[in-house]
């Protein structure tokens, strides 16, 4: 049993938390990230996915964001972002939401079990409507 326990905790170490801290965000860079223009004025800009994560639900987190394609994705710690949450009425974690343009397009809430009802197929299907709709 000891050896089973020291050959785990290297990966109980790796929990679903470990997003490097430069995709971390709060009140003080929130709209300055949903809004980032890319240089020399190009109209094709990508867009953000915000995952509002809290501590205490980590284990629900948005753990293959990684996977995401054709987007840029960020993560706020409630516990950092009061205002953030209260403009857009964050309530569960985690909550996503879908913005192009400083725009809210979409979001997926937790429900009273504190799971995401969606799947990163499902976000993924959102981003590319989002990227097709803005090459018109």
């Amino acid at each position: 049993m000891k050896y089973l326990i020291l050959i785990l905790i290297p990966f109980i170490s790796l929990s679903q938390s470990d997003v490097p801290d430069k995709y971390w965000i709060d009140d003080s860079n929130f709209e300055d990230k949903i809004n980032e223009k890319k240089a020399f004025g190009d109209d094709n800009n990508l867009p953000v996915v915000v995952e509002f994560w809290a501590k205490f639900n980590e284990i629900n987190c948005l753990s293959e964001w990684e996977q995401l394609e054709d987007a840029v994705y960020y993560r706020v710690d409630l516990a950092k972002a009061s205002n953030t949450k209260k403009k857009y009425k964050v309530r569960m974690a985690p909550t996503i939401i879908l913005f192009k343009d400083g725009f809210k397009e979409t979001s997926w809430k937790a429900g009273l079990d504190l799971e995401l009802p969606t799947t990163i197929e499902e976000i993924q299907e959102a981003i590319n409507e989002v990227n097709q709709a803005s090459k018109f």
